[in-house]
């Protein structure tokens, strides 16, 4: 596959890792290593397959769990001091604790950020404006919550040969006009929609790079009502006016 997307949304190894916890319901301190090093591995080969950049820290991350799943298989040895030997996860518990804590803290910050840009105060001597009902709430899908969408739809897609070069019907520059001809005929779209509608597993593999490109573009948003949910696409608010002018230009 010739064609590469580096996202800025891409997050890191331990991104993927409290992913794969969380996901699973896993406890944090007593991670199921064998099973979340098979994932994470699984998860490696889906990104090999769709040519993302992939950053060496995702391949380090790989070897480490590799390691730590070796040195847990392997029987104990009999120690001559009866100091209890240290858990070969310890360090990795460690490093996601500290992680998680990170994260929280930069959300929570980006949370009030929003909440400010929502305040306007009100000019003296104007009557009181009445608070608009609260709007249903999404969370922004993550990289992980993507390609979590993009396997369970290549498991449905009925098997067949894979051909390494694309055929000629499906190019990512059609389905990126495609995808966004249909977000102007509604408002949002769940993009299993768009998995479901591939002819074929080509066809679904570009549908799912065309949704990455028009997220690095900016000119889409992936969102989930609730964590682990199912995923739609809405168009960017913020970059529908530009798009619509280069369109006029380009028809012109």
């Amino acid at each position: 596959m010739a064609y590469k997307i580096k996202l800025e949304i891409f997050e890191g190894p331990l991104d993927l890792l409290l992913y794969l916890v969380k996901k699973d319901h896993l406890n944090i301190y007593d991670i199921p290593i064998a099973k979340v090093t098979d994932q994470y591995l699984a998860y490696m080969e889906l990104m090999k397959l769709l040519d993302l950049n992939i950053a060496g820290e995702f391949l380090v991350m790989a070897a480490t769990l590799m390691q730590i799943k070796s040195k847990m298989l392997l029987p104990a040895e009999p120690q001559e001091n009866q100091e209890e030997e240290e858990d070969p996860r310890a360090e990795l518990v460690r490093r996601l604790l500290e992680y998680e804590k990170f994260k929280e803290v930069a959300e929570t910050l980006r949370q009030r950020e929003l909440g400010q840009q929502e305040v306007f105060k009100r000019p003296k001597g104007t009557d009181p404006v009445q608070i608009p009902q609260e709007k249903e709430v999404y969370f922004e899908a993550s990289i992980f919550d993507l390609i979590s969408a993009f396997s369970k739809a290549l498991e449905e897609v009925p098997k067949e040969v894979f051909y390494e070069v694309f055929k000629d019907e499906f190019t990512i520059e059609e389905k990126v006009h495609q995808i966004l001809h249909l977000l102007l005929e509604r408002p949002s779209m769940a993009i299993s929609e768009l998995f479901k509608a591939a002819k074929n597993k080509i066809e679904t593999i570009v549908t799912f790079l065309a949704i990455l490109e028009l997220i690095r573009m900016k000119e889409i948003v992936a969102v989930q009502k609730g964590l682990f949910e199912d995923i739609e696409i809405t168009r960017n608010k913020n970059n529908i006016i530009p798009y619509e002018r280069n369109n006029k230009r380009e028809t012109n």
